[in-house]
């Protein structure tokens, strides 16, 4: 019986480490969204759809305040009736950038975590509806980079 529940936890195992290297392989950016990424200026910021609809879709974000939502006049729309008409907003300061859930119905989330707000990183995850998109600021806003 130890054999079976040894190979048991070894295949749980290889599952979990399985996902985490196929969301990484999600998140990774191609060869064309990294030249896009790369022509950012500085103070802007990119959404890449990961997950969704609209698999592949870009959204620049380059002005101080971005609703997302289904409403068609929204910055971002997305199409999906899990979506609020007025979902979420991504506001700018400065060189950096943050999320704020607008009392979605249901929610807005940050890296896997409902949230009500938060910052946003390189890198950083975010779900709406049945959206996730991967959140890349400018490379002369990354600390380090001239």
């Amino acid at each position: 019986m130890s054999d079976n529940d040894d190979t048991r936890h070894s295949t749980e195992h290889l599952g979990q480490d399985f996902a985490t290297r196929l969301a990484a392989l999600e998140a990774s950016a191609t060869a064309e969204e990294t030249a896009a990424i790369a022509a950012l200026p500085a103070g802007s910021a990119l959404l890449i759809v990961r997950r969704g609809p609209t698999v592949g879709a870009r959204f620049l974000l380059d002005t101080d305040v971005t609703v997302a939502g289904r409403h068609p006049d929204a910055d971002i729309f997305l199409d999906d009736v899990t979506v609020s008409r007025r979902h979420a907003e991504i506001a700018r300061q400065a060189n950096t950038f943050s999320i704020r859930d607008l009392d979605s119905l249901n929610g807005t989330y940050l890296d896997g975590e409902r949230t009500s707000g938060g910052a946003l990183v390189d890198g950083s995850e975010i779900q709406i509806g049945k959206y996730r998109m991967t959140f890349y600021p400018s490379r002369h806003d990354l600390p380090g980079e001239a």
